[in-house]
């Protein structure tokens, strides 16, 4: 079965529609202003007007307050909420909404403390430690420090493109893969080939399992 491919950090409509055109699973829209890919609330109705019926959509968060989910919540149909900072399992359980926790990976027994930690996630996101930034760092991190018995989906993300996410299917064998950065031509602005030719390689894998 084929690793779940989720292009995150969509801003404009020829990429959610190049990007479902392609197969991608999933889309990922920030809310986190800071971030070169932010949306606004209004920005996202449209792009999400855009999504077809089968195709998640994904709202990432970093740090928020519970107001704030809730206003895009109200306006947004989201599938699945995405956090990406020090949120609690608490917090992201408040929202009858189903979540992932992302994890910036500093060593094995952080990921494992997490899926007992979020243990009602719907999955655990890994993705390269930064000290400044929570994600969207386009660096990758060690793999084999990914514990091979999980107890909760795990989504790989840190550094992807289509140069090397065979290798990382491959090796990781993740539920899913999620790429910003490395389908980009300038931050926020996707390249619809390179789309297309990440997810060719993450189908790859499992035609040549």
């Amino acid at each position: 079965m084929s690793a779940r491919v989720k292009i995150c950090g969509l801003t404009r409509v020829e990429d959610v529609q190049g990007a479902v055109a392609n197969g991608a699973d999933a889309l990922g829209f920030v809310f986190y202003e800071p971030s070169p890919r932010a949306v606004t609330v209004a920005q996202a109705e449209l792009l999400v007007s855009h999504v077809p019926a089968f195709v998640s959509v994904v709202g990432l968060f970093v740090n928020p307050s519970a107001k704030q989910v809730r206003e895009v919540l109200d306006r947004i149909p989201l599938d699945l909420l995405q956090f990406h900072g020090d949120e609690t399992a608490d917090f992201c359980d408040q929202f009858g909404r189903r979540w992932i926790k992302a994890v910036r990976v500093q060593s094995a027994g952080q990921i494992e403390q997490a899926f007992a930690e979020y243990h009602s996630a719907a999955g655990i996101l890994v993705d390269a430690w930064d000290p400044d930034r929570y994600g969207g760092t386009g660096h990758s991190f060690n793999w084999s420090l990914i514990p091979p018995e999980r107890s909760l989906p795990l989504i790989l993300a840190g550094g992807l493109s289509s140069d090397n996410v065979f290798c990382a299917v491959e090796q990781v064998k993740p539920w899913a893969v999620d790429v910003s950065g490395g389908v980009e031509k300038s931050k926020g602005i996707k390249d619809i080939e390179k789309i297309s030719d990440f997810i060719k390689e993450v189908h790859r894998v499992c035609n040549t399992d």
